[in-house]
């Protein structure tokens, strides 16, 4: 993690994340934006609940964390829940997973 205190307008010259797999050098490099978009098992910003890249699985997965986050809900509900279970998630257009 970045010790680097001081951004610019885009927020670039500092980490905004607790725990992260980019390298340090990286994360400092970058705009915020663009680090709020990385699914937080891999860059960790906590901003998956604003952004809406969130797991919905209710159960076990085949689907490694990190693509579970950066999933569209849509790809979430068709995939079979023997690879992905979602039975019982509710989704973000009030549908609920089977």
């Amino acid at each position: 993690m970045s010790t680097t205190n001081t951004t610019n307008e885009k927020g670039q010259g500092a980490s905004h994340a607790s725990d992260s797999q980019v390298p340090g050098k990286v994360q400092e490099k970058v705009p915020k934006s663009v680090e709020d978009q990385l699914p937080d098992a891999l860059h960790d910003t906590g901003s998956n609940s604003k952004t809406g890249k969130v797991s919905h699985a209710t159960g076990d997965s085949k689907v490694p964390q990190t693509l579970q986050e950066g999933l569209p809900e849509k790809v979430e509900k068709i995939v079979p829940n023997a690879i992905h279970d979602t039975s019982g998630a509710k989704f973000s257009d009030g549908s609920v997973g089977k």
